[in-house]
């Protein structure tokens, strides 16, 4: 029978201990019990997996069904998740797998200070994420309406392309209006971030299934807030829209600080994929 392999979650500080009792009703990825490989100062979250699921050749396949890959992610960041209620958490990318639990020491022994630099740097803060959305009207063929008077409707009668014009010169100015006070909400977010986010994170916005909610996501960021700053940050960015009509901003959090983290490079992984 092959021997499994070893998924990796996240990396901690090693001396961290509640972990050990927060995980012992944790399952992880595959259903599996999740433990702690520890190597001076820091330590990794693991778990055995199945060789003929987890191999880099089956990732191939599995990270392209979908019903494989929820179910991976949710109890990959279940795991993550519940880390970071309890220690500062360098969250690993999705599929991070190594051939044994040997690898794993390996890989921190070779990257620990770098690795403490980081845990360091991100204690006591947490992402949070911040969308925006703007109800933008789709661009679709103008219908020729009628106008108020019955003049304007005999001269539209006659002349239909006029009425065309007007609809369509109306509809690309609903577009670009939509768009302008979109921007604007934009700015008032990074505005309001200053002096209490510490760094931010562009990611590319949601379309598509992705975005699962109303309008058009034209802002996709993440934040880096200091715990002790974090409701002025909600509350500022909760309010970045007031008054702009059809933009909202959704503010997402507190999350493990996974768009701050750089994960260890490639080299013993089996095989591994991005979050985003």
């Amino acid at each position: 029978m092959d021997e499994p392999l070893c998924y990796a979650y996240a990396v901690v500080g090693s001396s961290a201990t509640p972990e050990r009792t927060a995980l012992a009703a944790v399952r992880g990825v595959a259903d599996a019990p999740v433990t702690l490989v520890r190597t001076g100062g820091v330590a990794a979250a693991v778990s055995a997996v199945p060789r003929d699921e987890f191999s880099e050749a089956a990732l191939k396949t599995g990270l392209e069904d979908m019903r494989w890959l929820e179910a991976t992610a949710r109890a990959h960041h279940l795991v993550i998740e519940t880390l970071a209620r309890y220690s500062t958490v360098l969250p690993l990318r999705l599929a991070t797998v190594y051939l044994d639990e040997n690898r794993v020491r390996d890989m921190l022994r070779e990257q620990e200070a770098s690795l403490t630099t980081l845990l360091n740097r991100l204690a006591d803060h947490d992402e949070w994420g911040v969308k925006v959305y703007a109800e933008v009207p789709p661009t679709s063929e103008p219908v020729p309406a009628q106008a108020g008077g019955p003049a304007d409707a005999a001269n539209e009668s006659v002349n239909p392309g006029r009425a065309y014009l007007r609809s369509r010169r109306h509809q690309r100015q609903e577009r670009e209006d939509a768009w302008r006070l979109a921007e604007e909400a934009v700015r008032r977010t990074e505005e309001q971030a200053r002096g209490l986010a510490v760094e931010r994170t562009r990611h590319r916005p949601q379309e598509g299934t992705l975005a699962q909610v109303p309008g058009v996501n034209v802002a996709n960021d993440a934040y880096l807030v200091p715990r002790r700053l974090t409701e002025t940050f909600r509350t500022r960015m909760l309010h970045a829209a007031d008054g702009l009509h059809g933009v909202r901003v959704d503010v997402t959090g507190p999350w493990a600080p996974y768009s701050f983290t750089t994960p260890p490079g490639p080299g013993v992984q089996v095989g591994e994929a991005g979050r985003r």
